[in-house]
C-alpha cells in the first residue's frame, strides 16, 4: 500500500502543479501580464510547486531530513539526470545569458545555503533572508524581461502560450477554480508522498534523508523532467536548460526559504548532508560553468557523463545507507580516480577553449 500511496501522491503533485500553472498563467494574462513574464515567474514557480509542497509539509510535521534532502537531491537530480537525458536526445545549446547570469546566481544560492547551514540548521531568520532574495530575484526577472529582444520575447511567449491556447478556461471564475484545485491536490499529494516515504525508510531500514535525496527528489522533479524533455524534442533547447537552472535557484531560495519560515523550529541539518550531499550539490553547480562555457553547448558525451555521475552518486547513497562491505572500495574509486579525472578533464576542456579563442 505504501507504493500505491506514493504513486498516487506523485500523480496528485504533478496534476496539481499543472492546474496551478494553467490557472495562474491564464489569470495573469487576463490582467494584462505578458506571456514572457508569466513564463519566467508563474510557470517557473509552478515546476517547483511539488518540491515546495513536499518540503513545507515535511517541515510542518517535523520530517526535516525529507524537507532538506528533497531540495538538495532535486538540485543534483535536475542537473545530472535531466540535463544528461536532454543532452543525449540532442546536444543542448546554452544561451549566453544562462552562462553570464543564471548559473552564477544558482552557484551563489548554493554557496549561501552552505554558509547558512554551517551552524547546523536553517533558522527562521535564514528562511526570511532566502525568501526575500527570491522576491528580489523575481522582480529582477520581470524588469529584465521588459528589456529582452523581440526574438527572445517571442520564443518564451510561444512556449508559455502553447498550453494556454484553449478557451474553455478563459473566465476568471474557472481560473480561480483551477488555482484552488491545484493547491488542494498539491497539499494532499504532498501529504501522501511524505507519509509513504517515511514508511519506505522504516521498511527498508534506510534513513529518511536517503529517501528524500533519491526517491522523493526524483519524484518531485517530474515537472522539470517533462518540461525540459519536451522543450528539447521541440528544438527549444535553451528553454530546457533555463528551466533546470531556474528551478534549482528557486528550490533553494523559495522552497527552503518558505519551509524554514513555517517550520515550528529551525531545520536541523544532518552532518552527512552538510559534509557530503551539499558539497556534491555545489560541485555539480560549479561544474556547469566550464561545461556550459566551452562552445556554449552540452554535447552528448557530456550528457552521458552527467548520467554516469548521477548513477555513481545514487550508488554511493545506497551503499552508505546499508553500510555495505563494498563501500570503502567504492568510495576510494570515487575519490582517488573519478574525482581527479573529472577535474583534469574540465581543466583540459577550458584550456582548449581558451586556446582556440586566442587563436
Amino acid at each position: 500500500m505504501n507504493i500505491v500511496w506514493f504513486v498516487l501522491g506523485l500523480i496528485l503533485l504533478v496534476t496539481g502543479a499543472q492546474l496551478l500553472v494553467r490557472g495562474a498563467s491564464k489569470l495573469a494574462l487576463s490582467f494584462g501580464v505578458s506571456p514572457l513574464v508569466a513564463g519566467l515567474t508563474i510557470v517557473a514557480f509552478g515546476t517547483s510547486a511539488p518540491e515546495m509542497a513536499v518540503s513545507v509539509q515535511s517541515s510542518l510535521i517535523g520530517q526535516v531530513d525529507i524537507a532538506l534532502g528533497n531540495v538538495v537531491g532535486s538540485n543534483i537530480f535536475n542537473v545530472l539526470f535531466i540535463l544528461g537525458v536532454c543532452a543525449l536526445i540532442a546536444p543542448l545549446v546554452v544561451a549566453p545569458q544562462i552562462i553570464r547570469q543564471e548559473v552564477p546566481i544558482m552557484i551563489g544560492a548554493s554557496l549561501l545555503l552552505l554558509a547558512l547551514t554551517l551552524d547546523g540548521g536553517v533558522s527562521r531568520m535564514d528562511g526570511a533572508l532566502l525568501f526575500a532574495l527570491v522576491i528580489a530575484y523575481t522582480v529582477f526577472l520581470i524588469r529584465q524581461s521588459r528589456q529582452e529582444t523581440r526574438a527572445t520575447q517571442d520564443e518564451y511567449a510561444q512556449e508559455a502560450g502553447k498550453t494556454l491556447v484553449a478557451q474553455w478556461d478563459r473566465h476568471w471564475s474557472v481560473q480561480l477554480l483551477l488555482i484552488v484545485g491545484g493547491l488542494v491536490l498539491l497539499v494532499l499529494g504532498a501529504r501522501w508522498l511524505v507519509e509513504a516515504a517515511v514508511a519506505f525508510a522504516r521498511d527498508f531500514g534506510v534513513s529518511e534523508m536517503v529517501i528524500g535525496l533519491t526517491v522523493v527528489a526524483a519524484g518531485t522533479s517530474l515537472p522539470e523532467v517533462a518540461t525540459s524533455v519536451v522543450a528539447t524534442l521541440r528544438g527549444e533547447r535553451d528553454i530546457a536548460i533555463g528551466n533546470v537552472i531556474g528551478s534549482n535557484t528557486l528550490n533553494i531560495l523559495a522552497v527552503l526559504g518558505l519551509s524554514s519560515l513555517v517550520a515550528p523550529q529551525p531545520l536541523a541539518v544532518a552532518p552527512a548532508l552538510l559534509s557530503f550531499d551539499m558539497l556534491v550539490m555545489i560541485a555539480v553547480a560549479l561544474a556547469c560553468l566550464p561545461i556550459f562555457f566551452t562552445g556554449h553547448r552540452i554535447a552528448r558525451w557530456e550528457g552521458g557523463l552527467f548520467l554516469a555521475y548521477y548513477a555513481a552518486y545514487t550508488g554511493f547513497l545506497i551503499l552508505a545507507s546499508q553500510q555495505h562491505d563494498a563501500l570503502p572500495a567504492y568510495s576510494a574509486v570515487l575519490l582517488e580516480f573519478v574525482a581527479p579525472l573529472t577535474v583534469i578533464t574540465l581543466l583540459v576542456i577550458v584550456w582548449r577553449e581558451w586556446r582556440d579563442r586566442r587563436n
